[in-house]
Formats: structure tokens, sequence, C-alpha cells
């Protein structure tokens, strides 16, 4: 039993493998990432990234699934990018936001004195507005990671969360 996902390769971007490394090209930006996996074979065919396997393991055909996920994710990150819009909610103390190259500044979290830090990974950028904060990126992992690191930043700690539910937290993925 072969296992095959094929991932169609939209018009206006390139792709191109090297080995295991697959590289993606379009018109904002380039992406790669190493597809090595014991059992399953990455190529490129006519308009296609293809995946298979001659493995009947779970593991292994789940993997298959995955890594075409990524090849789909990669193909629209370099067309049309992802973008998440997060809002800041508090109660009784104003969030205030800055941000600092790489690192958002998150200060007066319920009245903290200590500012919370969050990091922005590299590839991704971050625009703050008053209680918005919308992250956009090409690569979905990294967009998603920054995500989290704020999440995580504002994560309410020693007080019970029913009722202090201040924090930033996802609105919309685009």
């Amino acid at each position: 039993m072969t296992v095959v996902r094929k991932v169609k390769i939209p018009a206006g971007v390139k792709a191109e493998i090297a080995g295991t490394v697959l590289r993606v090209k379009g018109p904002k930006g380039e992406l790669e990432r190493s597809f090595r996996f014991p059992q399953i074979t990455v190529q490129l065919t006519d308009n296609e990234v293809v995946v298979s396997t001659e493995s009947e393991r779970k593991s292994i055909v789940a993997m298959v699934g995955t890594y075409a996920a990524h090849a789909k994710n990669m193909c629209k990150g370099v067309t049309s990018g992802f973008e998440y819009h997060m809002k800041v909610v508090y109660s009784h103390f104003p969030i205030q936001l800055k941000l600092q190259g790489s690192r958002l500044e998150i200060n007066n979290f319920l009245g903290e004195k200590k500012a919370r830090y969050a990091n922005i990974a590299d590839g991704v950028t971050a625009k703050v507005g008053n209680d918005e904060i919308v992250l956009t990126g090409i690569d979905k992992e990294l967009v998603g990671i920054s995500f989290a690191n704020i999440e995580h930043a504002t994560k309410v700690r020693k007080r019970d969360p029913r009722i202090f539910q201040d924090g930033i937290y996802l609105v919309q993925k685009v």
C-alpha cells in the first residue's frame, strides 16, 4: 500500500528540492524546510509537491500528512502570508505595550511594577495599536511561536483566572 499526498503549487510560486530541503519562492519572500524522515520521499513533479511512503505504520503515514501540510503552508505563506490579530483585555489596570526591536514590553499587567517581556521571532513583524496587536509573516510556525510567547507572557499567576481575565488574546487568524 502506497500513501501519497499531493500539494499543488500556485501560480507565481517556484519550488525546488535539493536533497531533502524544499525551497519555495514567491512574491512575499522565500522559505526553506528540511523534509528528512525515514521511509518518506518528497518529490517535485510538474506543478506539485508529492509526499509518499510505502510503509503502513501509523506514525510514518501521519508524517506524510504533516509534510504535505507544511508544504501547503509554505506555498500559502509566500503568496499571501499569515496574519494574527490579538486583543488586549483588562478590567482595572490599563496594560501598556512598547515594541523594542524584536521584544514586546508589557507594562502595568494586573498592576505589577515589573514589566513582562515577550520575544517576537525574526521574520515576524508586529504592529502595536491602542488595544490591538497584529503579527504578520510568511512562516506560519514563526508567527504562531510569536503569538504563543505573547500569550504566555500575560498568563495570570497566583490569582483566580475566572475573576482576573486580563491578558492578550487571539481574535482572528488571516
